[in-house]
């Protein structure tokens, strides 16, 4: 009983697609356009309104097919050029026009910055140190005492100098006394006015000498290692502390032989540190020779640090402003390449369009600043990528798409 039930139920979905299906279309290709379509249930009856036909039809059962308009005596070229040749629809794109504007020329250089000098203060004389002034970090001007040497013999030597002068100029006055009341030979002059100059010159370099004793401060800056210690004995020419120089410091970069052409001193910059400073300075060197390895050419750039706010060494990006020349600022979207591989712009030209290679002079937040443009261009911003050279297109403009948008 249940064997009967299935194949029942078989037969019955199997009636019911086949009606189903004869309800269809027959497509049969390759007799033209319009052609070779016809009902399925047609073939079977045998004729295209039979009284099953007309049954189904008459119950919005039968698929209806409504064959397309076509002028059999086109051939299939003629048709197709009727939809893709000089008689189709022209590709929409969108354009905006575009004006040349002052573009600021920019180089930007990497590289550090680097204390303007560092000045080692030595003694002049021998000695013991004495008294250290000062410690490491302290910030100096120039005249400021570092170190005295003990001065000891060297007071003495000015005080026995003294001594001597004061008795050379007692006889070099006696002996002008007595010669102008004719009790001394006139010869005599010489002798007292040489013995008067050597006194003179002896205390001048026992002064000299104690003044050797006290080490000061040669230019402004920060005192760093080596520092002498108290007690300890200096040779001449030994350190008795190391000055840094900070104001002003420069920053020191390499600049590209690309533009090399364009730097010079007393161009504007502005420098960057990696922690967070952002100050001004001016383009003080730049060397008349290229490194070897890098083909670029060392460049400095003096910075105002009254503060001593930037360090020695700091890592820093500058940006060497070279003036201004007419560019376009333009999206990034709108940049494409042609078939070769060329970076520009496609643009809109007596309805056609046409390509402009450009090249990027710089990125910004805003757009990118370009060359190569008219001066007024009308850029395709929208379908740049579907169209070519020379292309005929229905341009509109931007502006106008986004208010119909928008409304």
């Amino acid at each position: 009983m249940r064997a009967l039930f299935s194949y029942g139920l078989a037969f019955a979905i199997l009636l019911l697609a086949g009606g189903w299906l004869a309800t269809g279309t027959l497509v049969q290709g390759g007799q033209g356009a319009g052609n070779g379509e016809k009902p399925i249930i047609a073939v079977i009856e045998g004729e295209e309104h039979g009284p099953i036909a007309t049954t189904l039809g008459n119950a919005g059962l039968l698929a209806e097919h409504h064959q397309p308009e076509v002028d059999p005596t086109k051939t299939i070229a003629q048709r197709n050029e009727e939809t893709t040749g000089a008689n189709a629809p022209l590709q929409s794109v969108r354009v905006e026009r575009f004006t040349a504007q002052a573009m600021p020329l920019q180089v930007p250089l990497r590289g550090r910055t680097q204390a303007k000098a560092t000045v080692t203060a030595v003694a002049e004389t021998a000695g013991t140190v004495d008294t250290v002034h000062v410690t490491k970090g302290q910030r100096v001007n120039v005249g400021d005492a570092l170190c005295t040497l003990d001065q000891g013999t060297r007071a003495a030597a000015v005080a026995q100098a003294e001594a001597a002068l004061a008795q050379a100029q007692l006889a070099f006055d006696t002996n002008a006394d007595l010669r102008n009341r004719g009790l001394a030979a006139v010869n005599t002059a010489t002798a007292a006015e040489v013995a008067l100059a050597q006194a003179k010159a002896g205390l001048d370099n026992a002064k000299a000498e104690l003044d050797r004793t006290e080490i000061t401060a040669k230019v402004a800056g920060l005192v760093q290692d080596p520092l002498a210690v108290a007690g300890s004995m200096l040779a001449a020419g030994a350190p008795c502390a190391t000055i840094v120089q900070l104001n002003p410091i420069v920053f020191t970069g390499m600049v590209p032989e690309a533009h090399i052409g364009l730097a010079r001193t007393g161009l504007e910059a502005t420098i960057k540190t990696v922690t967070g400073q952002t100050v001004e300075g001016t383009v003080s060197y730049i060397s008349a020779v290229a490194d070897n390895a890098t083909r670029s050419f060392p460049a400095e750039i003096e910075i105002p640090n009254e503060d001593f706010a930037i360090r020695d060494g700091v890592t820093a990006e500058a940006t060497v402003n070279l003036g201004t020349a007419p560019g376009h600022l333009l999206p990034q979207s709108v940049l494409t390449l042609d078939d070769e591989g060329v970076l520009g712009v496609r643009t809109v030209e007596d309805g056609k369009v046409a390509f402009h290679p450009v090249t990027i002079v710089s990125d910004t937040r805003e757009g990118v600043w370009v060359t190569g443009l008219p001066a007024v261009a009308d850029v395709i911003t929208v379908g740049q990528e579907n169209v070519t050279s020379g292309q005929a297109v229905q341009a509109s403009p931007a502006t106008e798409a986004a208010e119909t948008t928008a409304s």
